[in-house]
């Protein structure tokens, strides 16, 4: 069989083809293209119609390259975000940016309705300036009230390419449970969250769960792109929900999906609600069923991203592998940074913000890219280190293991600075964590496989892993405390 997998991230966007070939896996990409927010006005926005063309573009060239034999396709994307649409699927309003400000103007107001504590005790998120409880307050508050008023319906950017290709309106498991209106033990939205923030219950689609087989492409899709149709699954529209049913380690490890933003969690049976996760901001967020996650988010490599963003309007030409280069030939580190500090969450300049905020804290700033990137670096390891204790003290169960999925698996200075702060050894692989994902999801759709299990071990029979040994010197554990009391964790 033929599967078809889009992931969108908050970077780039890639269309995958797999097939299951003699007990082995293949993931093919077939289309890539770059994603990133568009400052438009006084806001922040995705380009959601290039986003959809692009992905037309990929099943036209997986149509011709299997000879239109495509089996199904599954979505999967970020999470939070959403558009606003009529009956027939027309965008009322630009697709707003999870970075956009407007959250930040307005969480005050947001958490007088009810306190983040209240609110915890119910779904069990984090708070963050990014959930789309805080987004939808910021349109109520700032006078866009009216669009969530006279829409059809607000689905989630997964839900909305797939009511784009077959007119079916849903909104998936994964990506509600992480809106901060989710109730984990009705297994549906919060009555009182909705009831408190005035948002009508109609505002979105069915629920359905991973695995669902949603149903055929339109005809008029067929028509347009000249194709016999395929299925659509519903599969864990949340990208990190993909990611962790990747993972290739056993059951009791930490599991970091690495891409724009770290995911730093490890899968429980059921929500843990608790204060000490309230008072660590530790989330918890629906999966597959019976593999919920319990994680902290990190900023990840967006600083990277930015940074690499930075330097290539420059006039030397940049790219990820000669970042790492560089900064494999730094020896020492004078510096380090709070990467989730809120100075670096929105787009531009991160240069300057890096130095600044070193300078703020009494360090010298990177004095060369190498240096740069060293410190995000070691900086990001240390926030995963603070990150798997916590997990631990909350699941009183040891993390001995780290696997490292997604993009920034494929860093080997990140991944062995990881295994030398955090202690742990780090299996470091596949790095196309989501797209596996979701590829298994729609193997257990359409009965090819039975488990998540049986699926963990044809990606672990199909892609290659990397082992990082650490280094458990003292000059690690030092700088590790001296960033604990330089940042008074």
């Amino acid at each position: 069989m033929n599967y078809l997998a889009f992931d969108l991230g908050g970077s780039s966007g890639k269309l995958f083809l797999s097939e299951l070939k003699n007990n082995r896996l293949t993931l093919t990409p077939v289309h890539q293209f770059k994603n990133r927010p568009v400052s438009m006005g006084n806001g922040l926005y995705w380009d959601f119609i290039h986003i959809y063309q692009e992905l037309i573009s990929g099943i036209r060239k997986a149509v011709a390259q299997t000879e239109d034999t495509i089996d199904s396709i599954g979505f999967d994307s970020f999470c939070n975000d959403f558009a606003l649409i009529d009956e027939t699927g027309n965008l009322l309003t630009p697709v707003r940016c999870y970075r956009d400000s407007r959250t930040a103007r307005c969480q005050e107001h947001t958490y007088s309705i009810m306190s983040r504590e209240e609110l915890y005790k119910i779904n069990g998120n984090q708070s963050a300036l990014f959930n789309t409880l805080l987004q939808l307050d910021a349109m109520e508050t700032e006078g866009q009230g009216w669009l969530l008023d006279n829409c059809y319906k607000a689905l989630f950017l997964s839900d909305l390419l797939i009511f784009w290709l077959t007119g079916k309106a849903v909104t998936e498991y994964t990506t509600a449970s992480v809106t901060q209106m989710f109730d984990f033990i009705k297994n549906d939205w919060s009555e009182t969250i909705l009831k408190n923030y005035k948002i009508r219950k109609s505002l979105f689609a069915p629920l359905v769960f991973p695995g669902t087989v949603i149903g055929r492409t339109s005809d008029s899709f067929n028509k347009d792109l000249k194709t016999k149709g395929f299925f659509v699954s519903s599969v864990c529209h949340h990208d990190t929900a993909c990611a962790f049913l990747s993972s290739v380690c056993p059951r009791h490890c930490a599991i970091i999906s690495c891409g724009t933003w770290s995911l730093v969690g490890t899968e429980t049976a059921y929500p843990i609600i608790t204060e000490e996760g309230f008072l660590s901001n530790i989330a918890n967020e629906g999966g597959y069923a019976g593999h919920h996650r319990l994680l902290r988010n990190v900023m990840g490599t967006w600083i990277i991203q930015e940074i690499l963003h930075q330097l290539n309007h420059s006039e030397e030409a940049y790219t990820y592998s000669r970042l790492d280069s560089e900064a494999g030939n730094c020896t020492t580190l004078d510096c380090f940074i709070d990467a989730d500090a809120e100075i670096f969450y929105q787009p531009e300049n991160m240069i300057e913000k890096i130095h600044s905020f070193c300078m703020e804290h009494y360090q010298t700033a990177p004095r060369t890219t190498g240096e740069l990137i060293f410190c995000v670096y070691a900086s990001l390891a240390f926030k995963y280190r603070l990150a798997i204790e916590k997990l631990e003290q909350i699941t009183q169960t040891p993390l001995p293991v780290i696997n490292i999925v997604g993009g920034g698996s494929q860093s080997s200075l990140m991944c062995q600075l990881t295994s030398n702060i955090c202690r742990r050894p780090v299996a470091a692989g596949p790095a196309d964590a989501s797209a596996l994902g979701n590829i298994l999801v729609q193997m257990i759709a359409s009965g090819t496989i039975s488990s998540v299990s049986e699926g963990r071990r044809l990606i672990k029979n199909s892609f290659p892993v990397k082992h990082y040994k650490p280094d458990v010197s003292s000059h690690w554990e030092k700088l590790y405390q001296d960033f604990i009391l330089k940042f008074h964790f």
